[in-house]
């Protein structure tokens, strides 16, 4: 069996972060492992506290999975100060784990900051080098390119898109997985491996239960990536993941529910979605 590590901030909800990493892990069929960077007090309607816990324990963690297991692929999330991105960072050069997924996340869908702006440079520079491919979505894209080129910047089109998975892929990732799911129309992402733009489309789905779609789409990418796909065919096999998930989210809560992790698992199950509501 593939081993997948998850390094990430816990959602108490079980939506994102940790939780809806390591159920896209078990939906693939690969083993999943994690090392928590911060706890988060959250749930459909919004994230209210977080508690980033120090490098010594984010060391200990990646320390215990590398020393014992074989690692097939690492997933990073959440990852909201400077002394956190260093120790990852660290951590990497000294284990040289395969098939690294980072997904650059910035701000909660209800707007909470879940990167501190003086750990943006830090993540520029430490871990977008290091990485197999990065997931950004649009603002997040938006605000990385900012940050580097001081120059303000709007991607409007799917056009502005490939123009941006250019830029990103100068800053040392092998791939760029530009999501848009921000935009308007048509659901297409965009793939740069630094030579061919490739296009993913989807139907946009009619739903507010989007909770934890950029976790999961990264999870889904490391887990296909672990499983021996190309780049390519990891994205799409994702994307395709991620559409059925979004497709059957869950209606739980008060707010934006989370998707439906296994969704296919349970129907070939022989469970409805009214079983487990």
């Amino acid at each position: 069996m593939k081993k997948v590590l998850t390094i990430a901030g816990s959602d108490c909800s079980g939506g994102a972060g940790i939780q809806a990493d390591l159920k896209t892990f078990s939906a693939h069929g690969v083993y999943g492992m994690s090392v928590i960077t911060a706890i988060t007090a959250q749930n459909t309607q919004g994230v209210f506290d977080v508690r980033d816990l120090d490098e010594a324990i984010i060391k200990a963690q990646i320390d215990a999975i590398f020393t014992d297991i074989q690692v097939d692929a690492v997933k990073i999330g959440m990852v909201s100060q400077p002394s956190t991105i260093h120790i990852i960072a660290s951590q990497i050069g000294k284990y040289h784990p395969v098939n690294i997924v980072l997904d650059p996340v910035m701000i909660s869908k209800s707007g909470y900051s879940l990167l501190k702006p003086e750990a943006k440079k830090s993540l520029i520079e430490e871990l977008i080098p290091r990485a197999s491919v990065i997931t950004p979505n649009v603002p997040e894209a938006e605000e990385i390119i900012r940050t580097v080129t001081s120059k303000p910047i709007a991607i409007k089109t799917v056009e502005d898109m490939e123009k941006a998975a250019q830029e990103l892929y100068k800053l040392g990732a092998k791939n760029v997985l530009l999501k848009g799911g921000h935009m308007s129309g048509e659901a297409v992402d965009v793939l740069y491996d630094g030579k061919d733009i490739t296009r993913f489309y989807s139907e946009r789905i009619d739903t507010k239960n989007t909770h934890g779609t950029g976790c999961t789409l990264s999870s889904a990418i490391a887990s296909n990536l672990a499983l021996g796909y190309s780049i390519k065919e990891a994205v799409n096999r994702a994307k395709r993941y991620i559409t059925i998930a979004i497709e059957h989210a869950l209606d739980i809560g008060k707010g934006v529910g989370p998707t439906h992790h296994f969704y296919e698992l349970y129907k070939k199950g022989g469970l409805e979605d009214g079983d487990i509501l």
